[in-house]
């Protein structure tokens, strides 16, 4: 199993993720992580309609992905695993699958949000959790789509303080 991508973006399955990033990672599975969009039948299948063709579909808590990445469940498969927050990633990460690298993408404005950058605005829990999953030794980089330059998020928060 080879993780080709993490990445954060409120959307889920949308254009970028399911035109440009799976096309280019080559991913073959696109895994999405949300406790509470499991439970949703509509989102559910709104989100098997939006998956590209040429890719499997898992839609789980962080909890049982975890488990199934850390198993190696998905041997010989390119997994795309998609998440809206990084409340989600942490606990991805404090159940047991231990990530090197995420890369932030949209994150839309909400109320008591700040912008970090164009179509990323983050809460004070959600710099909390970025915070801490960048003092595990996970890389957290920002891009919007593959052709732009790879950021660190990290840098980015810190300056926006």
């Amino acid at each position: 199993m080879e993780i080709v991508n993490i990445r954060i973006d409120d959307r889920l399955i949308h254009g970028q993720v399911a035109a440009v990033w799976s096309l280019v990672t080559k991913a073959t599975r696109i895994m999405v992580v949300d406790d509470l969009v499991v439970k949703d039948i509509v989102n559910k299948e709104a989100l098997k309609m939006a998956c590209p063709k040429q890719c499997k579909l898992s839609i789980l808590t962080a909890a049982k992905a975890a488990d199934n990445l850390c198993a190696g469940k998905y041997e010989g498969e390119r997994v795309f695993i998609v998440a809206k927050s990084p409340k989600t990633i942490r606990s991805l990460y404090d159940a047991g699958f231990h990530m090197e690298q995420v890369n932030v993408g949209n994150m839309a404005g909400k109320q008591n949000t700040k912008m970090i950058k164009k179509a990323v605005s983050v809460t004070e829990e959600d710099i909390e959790n970025f915070l801490y999953l960048a003092e595990q030794g996970v890389k957290v980089t920002a891009q919007m789509v593959p052709t732009d330059p790879v950021q660190d998020f990290v840098e980015l928060l810190k300056a926006a303080q």
